[in-house]
């Protein structure tokens, strides 16, 4: 894998989420700060510079002394007029907060033990209740997808529930991290209030916290010759642990083909969609990123070496597969390595680094977006599938969950996916089948006949 050398480490978060409990992970090497101007450009920067690069460039020496001094005196008449005594320096927080506030919906100011255990994550390892989260512009957040095994998935929660309060404190918008109560020491419980759709009133749910051990990498054999590998997020070890799964399906004889299933994958790492995209290309591009500035500036290509040797892949996708998850998918489209088989994906095309701050409080700033190998962009748009797949029973569509969906969205190239347009969540075997069918197709398999329908029997005729 080849990538120009960034001098900040960036991490493609999920999925889909703002502010999730597990959906969204930092890149485990520490970020550093942008490359410093000199001295006199410093001096002359414009902190609230223009949109426009070229309009950045030109009018850097123009500090916008009006703004200045109407911040200054909201905050004095804030510190002095305010019914009750505020702190000022909780009050300067408040105030650079909202320099993030309005921005999009995936930069946020994170306090130092959110930001602490929002690095965990990568880890694979974290005391939580389990589950994928989506903050809402309105406050709360909405449930993607309750990790298997953990305690909100033995409790009954379901993709969609809302959680509008925890242990009873209501979530309300623009108080950064809403989920971060969910975190807390193994054994402690927790209280959700949900609101869930055709129940009538919200609902309290009690959680008891673990460690939440999550495996990004599960395979089996679906058929003789035909491979199934499930990766749920991407962590520090991911890539290597697919490695490990298809060296071990192909331990007997080499695959016949593999079905690589991405469903509610809501993104982590750029860096292991990229390895798993290198293993499975002999060569072409992977992703590129661009930002306003050189450093939000990257492209990673493919070296030679093809894990399967060319066996044919079907990438399965639905709505809950976002950002590093759509990255994969994309790399493996647009190379014609793979056929994309599912729902529209999540549409999250934006890259977010984590940028530390001298008092142990990070800022997740969104610097770039990022870009399939044919050069397209999918944020707010998502990837159409080669072959579209719908939840099993024809049941009525659901609310959507989409980038385009979340207010202040970063636009895309087109038209942003929204209502009927946007993706569906895809659970359950029928997609599994529907994917393995068309994975025997690339591979030259006829599909097995259906057995003709057995006549009932009929009484014999006398003689």
């Amino acid at each position: 894998m080849r990538a120009k050398p960034l001098s900040i480490v960036i991490a493609i978060l999920l999925g889909a989420v703002a502010a999730p409990a597990f959906a969204q992970s930092p890149s485990p090497a520490p970020a550093s700060p942008p490359a410093t101007q000199p001295a006199a450009a410093q001096d002359e920067q414009d902190p609230l510079a223009s949109d426009d690069p070229d309009a950045a460039r030109t009018d850097a020496a123009k500090v916008p002394l009006d703004e200045i001094r109407r911040y200054v005196m909201v905050y004095n008449a804030i510190r002095q007029a305010y019914v009750d005594p505020v702190d000022d320096r909780e009050l300067m927080q408040s105030a650079v907060r909202g320099l993030l506030l309005d921005l999009d919906p995936h930069s946020a100011y994170m306090k130092k033990a959110d930001a602490e255990e929002f690095d965990e994550l990568t880890s694979g390892a974290y005391d939580g209740v389990g589950l994928e989260l989506q903050q809402l512009p309105e406050g709360g957040v909405r449930v993607v997808a309750p990790l298997d095994d953990g305690p909100a998935e033995r409790a009954g929660l379901r993709s969609r529930d809302v959680i509008i309060a925890i242990d009873g404190k209501p979530l309300v918008a623009g108080e950064g991290d809403a989920s971060a109560p969910l975190r807390g020491k193994a054994g402690t419980k927790v209280v959700v209030r949900i609101v869930r759709e055709g129940t009538s009133k919200p609902f309290d749910v009690t959680l008891v916290r673990e460690t939440i051990r999550t495996t990004s990498v599960r395979s089996r054999m679906l058929e003789p010759g035909f491979g199934y590998v499930r990766i749920s997020s991407f962590q520090a070890a991911t890539a290597s642990d697919f490695n490990k799964a298809v060296d071990a399906l192909q331990k007997d004889a080499p695959l016949r083909g593999l079905v690589l299933d991405m469903r509610s994958n809501p993104g982590g790492l750029l860096v292991g969609a990229v390895q798993i995209a290198d293993e499975l290309l002999d060569k072409g591009g992977i992703v590129s990123t661009k930002g306003r500035e050189l450093i939000g500036d990257s492209r990673f290509d493919a070296t030679p070496g093809d894990r399967l040797e060319g066996a044919p892949v079907v990438v399965l996708v639905d709505a809950g597969s976002a950002s590093a998850a759509e990255v994969l998918a994309g790399a493996l489209r647009d190379n014609q390595r793979a056929r994309v088989v599912g729902s529209r994906t999540f549409g999250k095309g934006s890259v977010q680094t984590l940028l530390p701050l001298d008092n142990g409080d990070s800022i997740k700033l969104t610097t770039a977006r990022y870009y399939t190998p044919s050069g397209h962009s999918i944020q707010a748009l998502g990837i159409v599938p080669d072959v579209v797949l719908h939840p099993e029973g024809g049941q009525r569509r659901p609310a959507p969950i989409s980038e385009a969906e979340l207010p202040r969205h970063l636009a895309g190239e087109g038209k942003a996916m929204e209502g009927d347009n946007a993706g569906e969540v895809l659970p359950g075997p029928k997609p599994l089948e529907a994917a393995l069918l068309e994975l025997k197709k690339l591979a030259g398999v006829a599909a097995a006949p259906a057995k003709p329908a057995v006549p009932p029997a009929t009484k014999p005729k006398a003689q």
